[in-house]
């Protein structure tokens, strides 16, 4: 593995939740997978970098991710989750801990909302730092205009929740591929086994993850989506980390998806 490689993706749950509580309004109730399991993990497939993203159980409670963040603060970055009423001064100390991002998360409750882009967009503004969404760019074409005017750098996860089936369908991935070109819009590589069927069929996302490659391979990213929450067929994380191989054959580019390009986006040193 390529020294300081980076996984730009995955969450960490507190095996405490007396004091880091789930939000009532959400989608699904996880397992634990603390720091010390995502540390395993990333020493597993040979990472040295990881990319925490708050998940959507804790609502705009960034709690438990910061403290982990705060641990490792050469070798961590986060993504966050809040609303337009937070301080600058908790900006500031969240951006002294290694947050970089937002996201929003339009699948999944206890997220916020997309109608608050805008008033998020400009807090964000004076950090720098991106906006992140999680949505089905298939059934939401409209909502894309309305984020390349946020005035922010813009990263999709999932490769946009498209399916193999989008890769016929040429609407959908032809304007997201537009906006990764275009634009400058990143793109993670991530979520594989949640756009098939089956685990056996993510062989099929290869298409779909090497036109965005093509798009612009300077603005693609890989996430292993660790822990693997709120599905039923649970993938083999060094498996997902194995098809990369597949997507960019070529080891320069791996290394460019791997290294340098998170070491862009996240403000790695």
């Amino acid at each position: 593995m390529s020294a300081l490689a980076c996984d730009c993706h995955a969450h960490v749950i507190a095996e405490d939740t007396a004091r880091y509580p789930f939000t009532s309004d959400r989608s699904y109730t996880p397992p634990p997978a603390p720091e010390g399991a995502y540390l395993a993990m990333l020493e597993a497939l040979g990472l040295q970098r990881g990319v925490l993203v708050q998940p959507s159980i804790y609502g705009t409670d960034n709690r438990y991710m910061r403290q982990v963040l705060a641990h490792h603060p050469d070798r961590l970055r986060g993504v966050a989750v809040i609303d337009a009423t937070i301080s600058n001064a908790e900006l500031e100390r969240m951006h002294a801990e290694g947050v970089r991002g937002v996201r929003i998360n339009a699948l999944f409750r206890g997220g916020v909302a997309l109608e608050s882009m805008e008033q998020i967009a400009a807090r964000i503004a004076p950090f720098g730092w991106h906006m992140q969404f999680l949505i089905d760019v298939a059934r939401g074409l409209e909502l894309l205009p309305r984020m390349a005017r946020l005035g922010c750098v813009v990263v999709i996860d999932h490769m946009g929740y498209l399916t193999p089936a989008d890769v016929q369908n040429t609407s959908a991935l032809k304007t997201l591929a537009g906006y990764v070109a275009g634009e400058g819009w990143w793109i993670k590589l991530s979520g594989a086994y949640r756009l098939v069927q089956n685990l056996q069929d993510m062989w099929q996302v290869t298409p779909l993850a090497q036109a965005f490659i093509h798009a612009n391979p300077q603005r693609v990213v890989w996430g292993s989506d660790w822990p693997h929450v709120a599905v039923q067929n649970m993938p083999n994380t060094t498996d997902l980390l194995s098809m990369l191989a597949k997507w960019a054959p070529d080891e320069v580019m791996r290394q460019r998806i791997l290294v340098q390009n998170p070491a862009v986006l996240y403000n790695f040193t």
